[in-house]
């Protein structure tokens, strides 16, 4: 793929999970996210991307959304489960998406907040009809996810390089 190539990068928070004894990484869905999960799969499956790689939380809630939302969707991405993506800040999501390989066109990262919310609001430098907006004012309830597009390298990935094309919450 050459440094122009268009690419799209799908930021989808993890869908509600229990509030639990357990540790937080080991928190599991409540049902409402386990309602939630299938509906951001048919709803990402109904986008068209067809994602070349899924990078997904190894936290138990993110694991189980990703479970539930991909047998909705019409491929299976090839998926890494990523420790660093867990309580990761924006610097820290950022330097891995750096490391997206260039062969990938469109990816998914599973994730949590706030880093979630903040790495979709850096990308954005731009958006589609009132998308910025709505995102701005709703926050990035979980099952919620943001499609940013731009053009180049991954390793070019930075504040405002991108244009937010689709903003959606369950609530949509």
């Amino acid at each position: 793929m050459s440094a122009d190539t268009s690419r799209r990068i799908v930021l989808l928070r993890h869908a509600k999970a229990e509030w639990s004894q357990e540790s937080d990484h080991e928190r599991p869905l409540a049902e409402r996210g386990r309602m939630e999960a299938p509906t951001v799969g048919r709803k990402l499956a109904d986008s068209g991307i067809a994602f070349d790689l899924a990078l997904c939380s190894t936290a138990v809630r993110t694991r189980e959304t990703w479970k539930l939302a991909v047998h909705e969707m019409p491929e299976r991405p090839r998926t890494v489960y990523e420790e660093r993506l867990y309580e990761a800040s924006l610097g820290e999501l950022i330097a891995l998406v750096n490391e997206t390989p260039d062969d990938v066109a469109d990816l998914l990262v599973i994730g949590h907040n706030p880093g979630t919310h903040a790495l979709a609001d850096a990308l954005s430098g731009t958006g589609e009809g009132d998308a910025l907006a709505r995102m701005s004012r709703g926050g990035f309830p979980t099952a919620a996810f943001a499609v940013v597009g731009f053009t180049g390298p991954w390793k070019s990935v930075e504040h405002g390089v991108g244009r937010l094309a689709e903003y959606w919450t369950p609530n949509d």
